[in-house]
């Protein structure tokens, strides 16, 4: 398979939702995340698995789109949430990851001081 072959689950023209976390901005868990992830079918921007609330990886069982890409700054990898590996695919719609500004873990002036001591552990 070539990059230019479609990858079943992946939609490279599909946006990303916004710049953070869709749940953890509208009030659902504690509010605040480590680093961010985004659905590579549906543009959905979720908190990563080390996150309180791991939104996205929710996401991505909830609706079966089984890739989530890295959206930080300077990452360019998928992960398949079902097979638990890495992939190469299609580069996404711009932009790939979250402001640069935007600090990590974010957003700012939500993340508690004991942040490290509340990070889910492998």
């Amino acid at each position: 398979m070539s990059d230019d072959d479609p990858i079943p689950g992946i939609d490279p023209t599909v946006p990303p939702s916004g710049e953070g976390c869709m749940e953890c901005l509208s009030g659902e868990g504690p509010g605040w995340w480590f680093h961010l992830r985004r659905c590579a079918a549906c543009g959905h921007i979720g908190c990563c698995d080390s996150s309180p609330s791991q939104h996205a990886t929710n996401h991505a069982r909830s609706a079966g789109h089984p890739f989530l890409a890295s959206f930080e700054p300077g990452e360019d990898w998928l992960w398949n949430v079902e097979t638990q590996d890495f992939h190469r695919g299609p580069a996404l719609l711009a932009p790939t990851s979250h402001p640069v500004a935007q600090p990590a873990p974010g957003p700012l002036g939500h993340v508690p001081e004991d942040w490290q001591q509340r990070l889910n552990q492998p």
